[in-house]
């Protein structure tokens, strides 16, 4: 837990919004959810001028493929703007809708879900519960594809889909894990937003009266057991619709419960960016690009939008392009290449994040994004291990899995590897 250690924490969660903006040192800065990484052409254009005209003239992405923008002159103007653009449909609900998706949705070698209208339909059903608006901002929800990439993330609550023996019938169903332990709840794809719903409701019941230090699942004692017992009916308590047994379509099922692999075992896609092209069951295309440290100019999200096709941000910093032809991946390509972006998997820039460091944190000790360049220059090929340049021990950002770390102090850099 590199950030906020919840041991003698004595605050509730004050995570940044697009309304409840955080007070840089670069000035305010406003977070943006983007549930499942979904952005149109036409909602990232008004944020690029956001950031040409209103902020610092960068849009940051977030290890929840949600966006930032810095140096704000004016919030609230930023705040209409973005509201107009449909990207704050629940002022009161708008730090909570922290929801990620894997990429492909669906379209990739693994994938047998397409989770993206999940998200959607997930992000619809938290912003209708008025409980869940009192939410920690830190709160996580996953919806993993089959491919298993958003499920080693450690989310609060994630929907994995898995295919249970020979039985294609169940071959969309889902496993609930909380905090990334396994809690043998099963359900179908019909039946999994409910649940999630159900397990966020579950996770403020248990929260201590009055108490909002626990801002993650992980942070409850024995947390994924009890809400997964309330979740069951346990404990005296009334069983949810969405989890009674024999009840709809598809209602969730027990199964024997199970820990997900530790960082070491998650897929590679955990531990390093991807780049390149993606070839899909369809037969189609996907292009994933690696937006160095995290940083899209505004002329870069123009660029983007202008490519006429759909662009997912995803929690590895990358933007992806889903759905091309091979002669229209071969033109993507050349464009993400050409704005600056990295198709290249054997890029440096593949294995390489930073915080936001000086003059933007005032706790950073270094200008990490520059000296995490100036590095980058002198190499040929990815690192071996993924490396993160961090301004202080906090060591924002730390992508999970194995990590090389090098920590600003006021002697120099300190080097840990994992």
């Amino acid at each position: 837990m590199p950030v906020g250690e919840f041991p003698g924490r004595t605050r509730p969660d004050a995570c940044p919004g697009a309304l409840q903006v955080h007070e840089a040192a670069d000035g305010p800065l406003a977070r943006v959810r983007l549930p499942g990484g979904a952005v149109s052409a036409a909602q990232l254009r008004v944020l690029a001028a956001c950031a040409a005209e209103l902020g610092a003239d960068v849009i940051e992405l977030t290890s929840r493929a949600n966006v930032q923008v810095r140096g704000l002159r004016s919030p609230d103007v930023f705040a209409r703007r973005i509201a107009a653009a449909g990207l704050l449909p629940s002022p009161a609900h708008e730090r909570v809708r922290n929801i990620v998706a894997s990429p492909l949705s669906g379209r990739g070698p693994d994938g047998l879900v397409d989770v993206l209208a999940m998200a959607h339909a997930l992000d619809l059903a938290l912003c209708a519960r008025p409980r869940l608006a009192g939410l920690p901002g830190r709160f996580l929800f996953a919806l993993d594809d089959g491919t298993g990439d958003v499920a080693g993330l450690g989310a609060d609550v994630t929907y994995a889909a898995t295919r249970l023996g020979a039985d294609v019938s169940h071959a969309a169903a889902g496993r609930l894990l909380l905090a990334g332990t396994d809690t043998g709840l099963i359900a179908g794809p019909d039946a999994a937003i409910a649940l999630m719903i159900d397990a966020a409701e579950a996770f403020l019941d248990e929260l201590p009266s009055g108490d909002g230090r626990a801002w993650r699942v992980r942070e409850l004692d024995d947390g994924p057991a009890r809400i997964a017992a309330r979740l069951r009916g346990g404990a005296n308590q009334p069983v949810p619709d969405s989890a009674r047994l024999g009840g709809g379509a598809n209602p969730p099922v027990p199964a024997p419960a199970r820990r997900l692999p530790g960082p070491d075992r998650l897929p590679p896609r955990a531990g390093r960016p991807a780049a390149g092209r993606i070839v899909q069951r369809d037969g189609r295309v996907a292009v994933e690009a690696v937006v160095p440290l995290g940083r899209l100019t505004s002329g870069q999200a123009l660029a983007l939008a202008d490519t006429g096709h759909a662009v997912r941000l995803t929690p590895w910093r990358t933007v992806v392009l889903p759905d091309l032809s091979p002669a229209e991946a071969d033109r993507a390509g050349k464009a993400l290449d050409a704005m600056g972006l990295v198709t290249d998997p054997d890029s440096p820039w593949a294995g390489v994040t930073a915080c936001t460091g000086r003059p933007g944190c005032a706790k950073a000790l270094a200008d990490v994004r520059a000296d995490a360049r100036r590095w980058v220059e002198g190499l040929d090929r990815a690192p071996a291990t993924p490396v993160h340049w961090a301004g202080c021990e906090r060591r924002c950002g730390l992508p999970r899995g194995p990590v090389v770390q090098l920590i600003a102090t006021t002697n120099g850099y300190e080097e840990r590897h994992p």
